[in-house]
């Protein structure tokens, strides 16, 4: 049996280690302690000398301020940081003591792994490129589902190890994904594209619910539905719901990252930048409204939802904090109501009495496509004479509440 270990086990790295462990004997370490039921979790070195493949599953943070959850785009251009993953390609170079399959799936900048990266082994280990298309709260899922597998050689070329990835893949994805090999810049570049094509769509649609908003007389799901249908030129049906905006660990930031990356090369001009804005200022738009409501009916505001999606604890590039941030600085408080996120406030007193609250989560929409349960549930009980806010046009009429969907002026 293949021996594979896993060096990071944190959001994403454990879950696809225990993908790995239902077909292999899988390994892990991680600065932090970690239990599972299928991985060995060990030292370092017990990880990197058990293992033939080596998986590098740790952060490439950006520093503080840059991660999408609070404005960013005034902020000057920034890489990612690499630290942690320079220090553990040298300690594998440092403990192997015969030679490594070392596949990193951290999301990097076009250029960083030769760069920075491919100098730190030795000739008798491999290194590959193989970033993951993966989101929070559907980790397993996207690994065995993948709409393709990315590697990234040296030279670009089919090589023996890049044969050997695929064939070790084989026996755990239940789909037939397209196998897209390139060189090390060619899958840096296909991973972080894919994730800022995904923003300026979001971007797009989220603009259309703004003009919707100010025109009147425009359903926004009507407009969408109609471009997500032409598949001819222009568009598919994934990410065509307007709603809250492109937020978590990825896309965000890997716009931010992207507008370091045209001042680096000197491209002349940063589309990112007009991305991170648009984003930004849709989000000031929908507080704005909701300070609007909250002022003339005199309520207070929530935000059902403080995670960057439903059924994670995450709030990193949250678009709730973007939005609350925007309240904040109208002047107005604003309380979040989720269970699973870093959240300390009292929200008894303030949700007794009724309340401006914007409807930020909706499984169905972010989870529809993995074929899970889509029912979603209140975070905690409403008070009639409330005006709930849906940015996603599904909530049903509540009896003595006013439910709004945002995006739809048809009616008004």
């Amino acid at each position: 049996m293949k021996k594979i270990g896993f060096i990071g086990l944190g959001k994403l790295g454990l879950d696809c280690a225990e993908v790995f462990a239902t077909q292999y004997e899988v390994y892990g370490y991680d600065v932090d302690p970690r239990i599972s039921d299928s991985v060995t979790v060990g030292s370092l070195q017990d990880t990197i000398e058990s293992s033939d493949w080596i998986f590098v599953a740790v952060p490439t943070p950006h520093q503080s301020g840059y991660d999408g959850s609070t404005p960013s785009s005034h902020l000057p251009p920034a890489d990612f940081q690499y630290n942690t993953v320079v220090s553990v390609l040298k300690q594998i170079n440092l403990i192997a003591t015969r030679p490594k399959k070392v596949v990193l799936i951290s999301t990097v900048l076009p250029g960083t792994t030769r760069h920075q990266f491919g100098h730190l082994l030795d000739d008798q280990h491999s290194l590959l490129y193989n970033p993951y298309l993966i989101a929070m709260g559907s980790v397993k899922w996207d690994m065995v589902n993948p709409e393709m597998i990315m590697i990234g050689t040296h030279d670009g070329n089919w090589n023996g190890v890049a044969r050997d990835l695929v064939d070790l893949y084989a026996p755990l994805v239940t789909n037939k994904p397209r196998i897209q090999v390139g060189t090390w810049e060619e899958c840096e570049a296909i991973k972080i594209f894919y994730n800022t094509f995904i923003s300026a769509k979001i971007g797009l649609v989220n603009m259309i619910q703004d003009f919707a908003m100010r025109i009147g007389n425009i359903d926004v799901d009507v407009v969408t539905t109609a471009l997500a249908q032409s598949t001819m030129r222009i568009m598919g049906p994934k990410y065509m719901t307007a709603g809250m905006g492109d937020a978590g660990a990825c896309h965000p930031r890997d716009n931010i990252a992207l507008r370091w990356l045209a001042q680096e090369y000197d491209l002349g001009y940063d589309m990112f930048d007009t991305i991170m804005q648009a984003r930004e200022l849709q989000s000031k738009n929908l507080a704005d409204f909701l300070v609007r409501l909250a002022q003339k009916h005199n309520l207070p505001i929530a935000i059902h939802g403080k995670a960057y999606k439903p059924d994670v604890p995450y709030c990193i590039g949250s678009y709730s904090t973007l939005i609350g941030h925007y309240i904040k600085q109208a002047g107005h408080r604003v309380v979040y109501v989720d269970p699973l996120a870093d959240d300390t406030q009292d929200l008894v007193t303030e949700l007794a009495r009724p309340a401006v609250i914007l409807m930020a989560h909706n499984r169905k929409v972010t989870y529809g496509y993995t074929g899970q349960d889509g029912t979603d549930l209140d975070y905690c009980q409403f008070s009639p004479g409330s005006i709930i806010v849906d940015p996603w046009r599904r909530e049903p009429t509540r009896e003595g509440m006013q439910v709004i969907h945002y995006g739809n002026t048809r009616n008004n």
